[in-house]
């Protein structure tokens, strides 16, 4: 599905060794996940925790998350969506991941629903921004920077946050949505020095 030929200035599994590999790289990935979430020897969290952990990671790569925004993203080639479409689909991919993980690190603290769901608040814009960003970079930035194809989505027909919108607006609308994350975590009851610097980094990111 994306198949770039390299990542982070290296070349992608499927290129380094064989498309089948990559496949069954990821399937192993995504299983360890669960492997080590449910780990008995794991006792830094309660059972009760570990499976909240378990139920978000699945949620988040599902037919509700990642699987089926993909689904929507490979429908959506060569077409001409609306912000709202795009928005939707990557709140299910990249936005339900990130979202994912850091409800996990907000569950390794703490219970409190309300913590928990201001941390989802958050992430959820936080996700999305981290998108726009990345779809401005492979519009603008080149391969070497990136670590990856530059223009790559272009090629491919795939619509972006840069195409639908242009790179000045589309960076407004990042700043649109870390400012939303950063608003979430007024009068957050825990240390969120290290969260707002994450939103941050997310806007400022070179690749």
């Amino acid at each position: 599905m994306d198949d770039d030929d390299l990542r982070r200035g290296k070349p992608s599994c499927h290129k380094a060794f064989d498309e089948a590999t990559a496949i069954l790289a990821g399937d192993a990935l995504q299983t360890l996940a669960f492997e080590v979430l449910s780990d008995p020897d794991w006792v830094g969290r309660s059972p009760a925790s570990r499976l909240k952990m378990v139920f978000a990671l699945s949620k988040a790569s599902g037919s509700l998350g990642l699987a089926g925004g993909q689904v929507l993203d490979l429908n959506l080639t060569s077409q001409n969506p609306t912000l709202e479409t795009l928005a939707a689909m990557h709140e299910r991919k990249t936005g339900a991941l990130i979202e994912a993980s850091v409800l996990m690190g907000g569950l390794c603290a703490t219970d409190e629903s309300e913590i928990l769901g201001r941390l989802r608040n958050y992430a959820r814009p936080l996700g999305l921004a981290f998108q726009v960003i990345d779809d401005v970079l492979d519009g603008t930035a080149d391969t070497e920077t990136l670590g990856k194809p530059a223009g790559a989505d272009q090629e491919r027909g795939q619509p972006t946050f840069l195409s639908v919108l242009g790179e000045a607006p589309a960076r407004q609308y990042a700043q649109y949505l870390i400012d939303q994350a950063i608003s979430a975590l007024d009068g957050f009851e825990l240390d969120a020095t290290l969260l707002i610097a994450l939103a941050h980094f997310t806007l400022a990111r070179s690749r």
